[in-house]
């Protein structure tokens, strides 16, 4: 019998005897337009980013499919009748990838470090919150002032191991700012379902399965090869030709070329985030203009005509392919019911150049802005395109677009908002718009407080700012949806930001991939199952 005969025949007996060949290593390849900078869990509040995280590291609830919160490293928890503690019960059994357990000193030692100097989760914890050791899985939390919502952030806020962190200098977190790595921004020790074994940031990240996971695996992989992919036409190249499986985001324009392939299509659905624009708004004099002795964005006036000088239904038509819902609000309308109340102000450049004059720029005047290139759907031809409609108000805008990791590390509280004006976008991490009148709109004038961490021009409004707090502990929904309309027309009213959309979700996946879409837009492959 030739060497050929004896394989087949023994290929058959294995078959015939049901005995399993080996299997083929399942390795699911993503790609997405922005990198991953650090592997820090506190360095930058960024959805890209978090859902990588999410893959290694773990919060004390989770959310499902549907975003509803489930119980993650905390099993349960129960709130005390004035709502003043809230007593958590943590998952036992657990391990971080090191092998040490995990217990409630992890949680104070994170409760505290989240809320340090350079974290940008700031707000995930309350400011004022007493964390208590009760045993090694139970943890106290003590509050100044009941927080209904206080847990609707934590699948985001994710807990390290102390031990680690301090055998490895890694106590403080690693600000976005920071020009040296640190030891926790180039490794990861988490207790969740992937392991980082590999990081090289700017060009790839290798995630395995963590085979000892407390939780039950939903994906069937045996790797994840993450790499960014900055330019639009060579991601959609290599998901066309099958050499990555997903990519985030689809360039617009491409939509239909993917859809109409035959290796892959479009996931597409609604996204939670809105994207607008922001003015320095507490500074003497703007650091980015040619405007001295005096800051041009305190006068409302010069808002309300930036505002009126862009022209959102073109951007929605141009650049944006119909793939957009324009915004009169800072939140998506599915987040707030009575958003329907709110009309958009239509664009009317010659209204604006009255505005400029009336405030005492008949000529106009000059602004830098501050705009990412690998993090929104068309986020720097949105902000072209809002530089040349400002362009026939008569201002001048010097635009800086820059990757997201230089872009974050300038504009954020670590960089010092450094910025005059600027594109951001943000999704409320408790689904509820009491983040928004918080993190983006309340004032961030205490600097004992995480008020206003995200509020990069510092609009403020002391109105404004007594009714969040007062929305955040009224439990009658109909009252209190009334508070929010009230609050977020104080700022509707003061043009205190430039809504311009809900942008729409456009993930490329290999028709050999499913995969879950959740409207946070979080690309997470723990869900995923890849055929071969």
């Amino acid at each position: 019998m030739t060497r050929r005969s004896k394989f087949l025949a023994a290929t058959v007996a294995v078959l015939m005897t049901g005995a399993a060949l080996p299997a083929m290593a399942v390795t699911l390849r993503y790609a997405n337009q922005g990198d991953l900078k650090s592997l820090d869990p506190y360095t930058l509040n960024e959805t890209t980013t978090i859902a990588h995280h999410g893959h290694v590291y773990e919060g004390l609830t989770k959310r499902d499919k549907d975003l509803s919160i489930i119980p993650g490293l905390a099993e349960r928890w129960e709130i005390s009748e004035d709502g003043l503690t809230w007593r958590l019960f943590l998952r036992k059994n657990v391990k971080f990838h090191n092998g040490n357990p995990f217990n409630a000193d992890d949680v104070i030692f994170s409760a505290n470090r989240v809320r340090a100097q350079g974290s940008n989760f700031q707000t995930r914890v309350p400011s004022g919150s007493e964390w208590v050791k009760v045993d090694d899985y139970t943890v106290d939390v003590k509050l100044k002032s009941p927080n209904p919502i206080m847990n609707a952030q934590w699948d985001t806020w994710y807990i390290m191991d102390k031990e680690w962190s301090e055998a490895n200098n890694s106590t403080a977190p690693t600000p976005a700012a920071a020009t040296t790595p640190s030891y926790a921004s180039l490794n990861a020790n988490g207790t969740g379902p992937f392991k980082i074994e590999s990081h090289q940031p700017g060009v790839k990240t290798v995630f395995k399965p963590n085979k000892d996971w407390w939780g039950k695996a939903e994906h069937n992989l045996d790797e994840i090869v993450f790499t960014p992919i900055a330019s639009d036409a060579t991601r959609v190249a290599a998901l066309l030709s099958g050499e990555v499986d997903v990519i985030e985001p689809v360039p617009l324009q491409d939509v239909q070329r993917v859809n109409s392939s035959a290796n892959a299509k479009v996931q597409a659905g609604p996204e939670l985030r809105t994207i607008f624009l922001g003015f320095d708004q507490t500074r003497d004099e703007l650091l980015f203009s040619n405007v001295k002795g005096k800051n041009p964005f305190k006068d409302k006036r010069v808002r309300e005509a930036f505002y009126k000088a862009i022209d959102i239904e073109t951007i929605k038509s141009r650049v944006m392919r119909g793939m957009s819902t324009p915004t009169a609000l800072m939140i998506a309308p599915q987040l707030f019911s009575l958003s329907k109340d709110f009309e958009r102000p239509k664009a009317d450049v010659e209204a604006a150049k009255k505005l400029l004059a009336d405030a005492g720029y008949p000529n106009g005047f000059e602004v830098g802005m501050d705009c990412p290139n690998d993090r929104y759907v068309n986020d720097e031809a949105i902000c072209q395109a809002v530089v040349g409609m400002l362009a026939r108000a008569g201002v001048k805008v010097n635009l800086m677009a820059q990757p997201k990791a230089q872009y974050f590390a300038k504009v954020l509280k670590s960089g010092n908002y450094n910025t005059s004006f600027y594109l951001l976008g943000w999704t409320p991490g408790t689904f509820d718009s009491h983040n928004v009148l918080f993190d983006i709109e309340g004032c961030r004038n205490d600097p004992n407080s995480s008020r206003g961490e995200s509020n990069l021009g510092n609009f403020c409004n002391k109105q404004h700012d007594e009714l969040t707090d007062k929305i955040l502990v009224e439990s009658n929904k109909d009252k209190r949806d009334q508070m929010i309309k009230q609050a977020f027309q104080i700022t509707f009213d003061e043009y205190g930001y430039i809504p311009l959309h809900q942008q729409a979700l456009a993930w490329g996946v290999s028709n050999k991939v499913n995969l879950t879409q959740r409207a946070d837009n979080q690309v997470l492959l723990y869900w995923a199952q890849k055929k071969e």
